[in-house]
């Protein structure tokens, strides 16, 4: 039987790095996807969305985005400029389920001041919060 060789973690700041990087490429995704249908839907039809339909529709397009990338080769396209992947726990491929578990637990664990991004510092597999809940890790690719 081969040995299993452990692949290599991203350091905490390359994977801040990798989080600035995706915020800006997010930026340009909902300028497109979300920006963009509601000035037409605005020009054209003289309204405006709700404020809740923005919020599900940015939401959404979130979910899709991150999801789609995370169970089709594990990396988000600002992942793959810093190297970074994600897998299982035992190094496999992400499931369609654990990526959508990971994209719900971001959510709290970000915006909780940051909580299971700091969490990070202190686990002992130097996992990030919403990585340990959803049994997924980030690797070097």
């Amino acid at each position: 039987m081969a040995d299993i060789v452990p692949l290599a973690r991203p350091s905490f700041l390359r994977r801040l790095a990798s989080m600035f990087y995706e915020a800006l490429l997010l930026l340009a995704v909902l300028a497109v996807l979300l920006v963009l249908p509601h000035v037409l839907l605005g020009a054209f039809a003289h309204r405006l969305a709700a404020p809740g339909v923005i919020q599900a529709h940015c939401l959404l397009l979130l979910l899709v985005y991150f999801v789609y990338f995370w169970s089709n080769g594990g990396q988000t396209l600002a992942m793959k400029t810093w190297r970074i992947r994600l897998v299982t726990q035992e190094g496999s491929a992400v499931r369609p389920g654990q990526a959508l578990l990971r994209f719900l637990w971001c959510w709290p664990s970000i915006l909780l001041a940051g909580i299971g991004i700091v969490w990070a510092l202190f686990d002992r597999d130097r996992l990030f919060l919403h990585d340990r809940l959803a049994g997924t890790r980030l690797v070097m690719s």
